[in-house]
């Protein structure tokens, strides 16, 4: 049974690593699995380990264009004169016996036949009508890709909770799998509350924004490879938030709300929450995102973050991402964190622990560096639209000059 508490109550602020330990202990990953065709795996989760059927190579081949041969046939002068006896195609292997004294034509990926070890490649050989001179090969054995050399029948070639990428699609394909079996892929619903938000398009009047937090939770759940539902914008009214989140959770793996989480907030969202599920509202030591809420609706687990649009993200990213992945089964990982030399002064009041938007580059030198994207505000939603990573600054540190190594945390970037 989760906690509840006092909408109203001001507790502690909790810092975020705290948070997560707490809530990976309470998420179960789902067991449901499915058999899908290959065509349709990409980005799929893989539900079981899977063993090769076959050896890879499946037959000792060439690693480039050339000449077969036997080594032993060599002499002492390191260039020999040797009867061409055929070709080997990829598709196409030679039929014969190696006899002493010949070679065969071979081409990249075809056979390497039974008796000729060595291949020799076209650059280096001269050839007089059937008469092929090899000149210095490396050694007995150069060129020829062994059978089982990648791996052999049996071996262990993907883990469950890999997931399926190009890749790994390769790989299946490779050792001749067809269909695979994945997990069930994870629903989350979603929704806003507010009779402030109006939905794009429309006009505003005064008081009202735009919806905008539905959209940037719909995109970083289609990234995340999972089924979504949108309910929309929930006035506020009683019975149609309580409706809402009855709707969500028989519909659902997550229930993922944006705004009505903050002390204080005029709605009926954590009054509804605590009758129709079991909730504990935190109050996090992280800037931006200081409410977040979390329970069960029923079988649903139930994810409350902030109104502020880059709060939202923030949360999502360190809070409900790692979440959605141990629901899905994903093998646990640890985010890439990096150390760069920051180029523009941090502003900063101790007590939060804070993810500032930033750029990361290289120089000419292959160094990192790093600027904030300016403005910092919880709602200035184009600070994460600009940045490809997070500053991560602790609880108690302050001020940070340019010039300082900071430490960072990468997204959606590929360094230039």
């Amino acid at each position: 049974m989760l906690p509840t508490q006092d909408p109203c109550a001001q507790p502690a602020l909790l810092h975020p690593a705290e948070a997560m330990e707490k809530l990976m202990a309470q998420v179960e990953e789902i067991q449901d699995s499915e058999m899908v065709n290959l065509a349709n795996a990409t980005g799929r989760i893989l539900a079981e380990n899977l063993a090769s059927s076959i050896d890879l190579p499946p037959f000792d081949n060439s690693s480039m264009d050339g000449f077969a041969f036997r080594f032993e046939d060599l002499d002492a002068s390191g260039t020999t004169e040797l009867t061409l006896a055929g070709t080997s195609f990829a598709g196409h292997p030679y039929q014969g016996k190696a006899e002493p004294g010949t070679c065969i034509r071979i081409m990249t990926g075809a056979p390497v036949p039974s008796g000729y070890d060595t291949v020799q490649m076209q650059e280096k050989t001269q050839t007089q009508g059937k008469l092929i001179s090899i000149e210095s090969p490396k050694a007995k054995g150069a060129n020829v890709r062994l059978q089982g050399e990648e791996l052999t029948r049996g071996t262990k070639i993907l883990t469950k909770g890999t997931i399926i990428r190009a890749a790994e699609m390769g790989i299946l394909a490779t050792i001749g799998i067809d269909q695979v079996r994945v997990k069930r892929r994870l629903t989350v619903a979603f929704f806003s509350t507010g009779d402030e938000l109006r939905p794009i398009g429309s006009e505003l009047a005064p008081g009202q924004i735009y919806d905008s937090n539905r959209y940037s939770i719909q995109g970083l759940l289609t990234k995340a490879n999972i089924e979504w539902i949108d309910l929309g914008v929930i006035k506020d009214d009683k019975e149609a938030i309580r409706g809402a989140f009855r709707e969500a959770a028989s519909r659902a793996d997550m229930v993922l709300t944006s705004g009505g989480v903050s002390v204080g907030d005029a709605d009926y969202t954590k009054q509804i929450l605590s009758e129709e599920g079991e909730i504990t509202f935190w109050r996090l030591a992280i800037k931006p995102g200081k409410p977040f809420a979390f329970g069960k609706l029923g079988k649903a687990v139930f994810c409350g973050l902030p109104g502020n649009p880059v709060s939202s993200m923030v949360t999502f990213y360190k809070l409900v991402w790692p979440l959605i992945n141990k629901m899905q089964g994903l093998t646990p990982t640890k985010p890439l964190i990096c150390q760069a030399k920051l180029t523009t002064d941090i502003r900063k009041h101790p007590g939060r622990f804070e993810y500032q938007r930033a750029v990361v580059t290289s120089n000419d030198k292959g160094e990192l560096e790093v600027a904030t994207t300016g403005g910092q505000g919880s709602g200035m939603l184009t600070s994460m639209s600009l940045a490809n990573c997070f500053v991560l600054l602790e609880r108690e540190q302050g001020d940070t000059p340019a010039g300082s190594i900071v430490t960072i945390e990468p997204f959606n970037t590929v360094l230039s």
